[in-house]
């Protein structure tokens, strides 16, 4: 049973600011972890996590990655779906990131960020506003082909869908709104490329769906709002948490300014430090006993990447923040069959910002004072970071 003490509340303010002390606890005293009367269990060591990860039978993504009800309700996206229609998806769907797909991104990402950061035009700096929000989104749209002017909209709904009312679960009114919008959206685009299909990923799918049956509608809609919502905000947040750290750390950040060549290895130990994706939720297919707990069939719960990136019994001074670490084996990308399948964009996109970003932003402080986090039970980062970059 769970100390009487001991209350994790995934959607806690107090936990979204530093959730890290809650979960030392939860893999110390309650490693599996109960709530009976909000209905949801959690999972926080790093051998536990993983082992869940890798048994999908049990632990089943078929109810959403989220624990409010009815969460894989909509359109079905490949990280809400069960083997074997997983795999056959996955097979589909990765040949938009072979290696050589993705490396022909690194020179456009590169552009977009010089051009944001030549747009900077003071010495005080919001990186979110300024930076993070706006390359990974042009990254995804350019993939799908989304026109420049709607990429502000797309960004507003998809941000909506991930603020939560303290302690609730559910979407807000707002965040419904918001995914109404975008599938409006991503459906009217699917159309356009059925009719006028073009050079971008978009019109690929719509090419399997409509040549091959190999994917429906709902696929194709539910893997573009997959890509708006994963590839999008969770880099955003990463590359926010990213300079964060290398503000709080400047012995850290010195290393990069003298060796940009670790820059590869320092975005790793972001990802087992403070990754973007905290926790992904699953539902039990059987009851599972851990720990002298037993977790019911049929209820969600959380795994928590986050907790299992700190954990002691995987980890030599988890709290300690060191980009020479070599941190293999980190659970941010997840692990197994649902494997993040843009992991490799991701890299990509965090190296060249990073590579760009550090030299012009110099000996910059974080004004921690004014920073905001967003509110998500599953992804932690900042809606406003400034930072106050010294005069040249």
């Amino acid at each position: 049973m769970n100390p009487a003490s001991l209350l994790y509340d995934p959607y806690a303010y107090e936990t979204h600011e530093d959730p890290y002390p809650i979960y030392k606890r939860l893999r110390d005293e309650a490693p599996a972890y109960l709530d009976e009367n909000r209905g949801f269990w959690a999972l926080s060591r790093h051998a536990d996590v993983r082992a869940a990860l890798d048994n999908g039978v049990v632990f089943s993504s078929a109810e959403g990655i989220t624990l409010e009800r009815g969460a894989g309700a909509l359109e079905p996206m490949l990280i809400e779906v069960d083997p074997p229609r997983h795999t056959q998806l996955r097979s589909l769907v990765s040949r938009a990131f072979t290696p050589k797909r993705v490396a022909e991104l690194e020179e456009p990402i590169r552009t977009a960020s010089r051009g944001l950061i030549g747009d900077f035009s003071d010495s005080r700096i919001d990186v979110i506003d300024d930076f993070a929000a706006y390359l990974p989104m042009a990254v995804i749209s350019a993939m799908l082909g989304v026109p420049v002017e709607d990429q502000d909209q797309l960004r507003e709904w998809s941000n909506s869908m991930l603020h939560r009312e303290e302690g609730s679960f559910d979407l807000t009114a707002e965040g419904y709104r918001g995914a109404a919008h975008l599938y409006g959206y991503m459906d009217d685009l699917v159309a356009q490329r059925r009719l006028l299909p073009g050079p971008d990923l978009l019109s690929d799918l719509v090419t399997l769906q409509t040549n091959e049956g190999a994917l429906t509608h709902q696929e194709v809609l539910g893997f573009c709002f997959l890509l708006i919502i994963a590839g999008n905000e969770t880099t955003t947040k990463l590359l926010g948490n990213a300079i964060f750290w290398l503000g709080e750390f400047p012995d850290q950040r010195a290393k990069l300014a003298d060796d940009p060549m670790m820059i590869p290895l320092a975005i790793e130990e972001v990802l087992r430090y403070d990754t973007s994706t905290q926790a992904l939720a699953r539902v039990l297919t059987r009851d599972v006993t851990l720990h002298d707990v037993t977790l019911p069939q049929g209820m969600k719960g959380l795994l928590l990447f986050a907790s299992a990136n700190r954990d002691e019994r995987h980890w030599g001074d988890p709290d300690r923040f060191d980009i020479a670490r070599q941190p293999a084996g980190h659970l941010a990308f997840g692990h197994g069959i649902h494997h993040c399948l843009g992991a490799a964009l991701a890299r990509l996109e965090m190296r060249v910002a990073l590579e760009e970003l550090l030299p012009a932003l110099g000996n910059y402080e974080v004004d921690r004072a004014t920073c905001e986090r967003v509110h998500s039970g599953n992804v932690r980062g900042f809606t406003h970071l400034p930072i106050n970059v010294p005069t040249r």
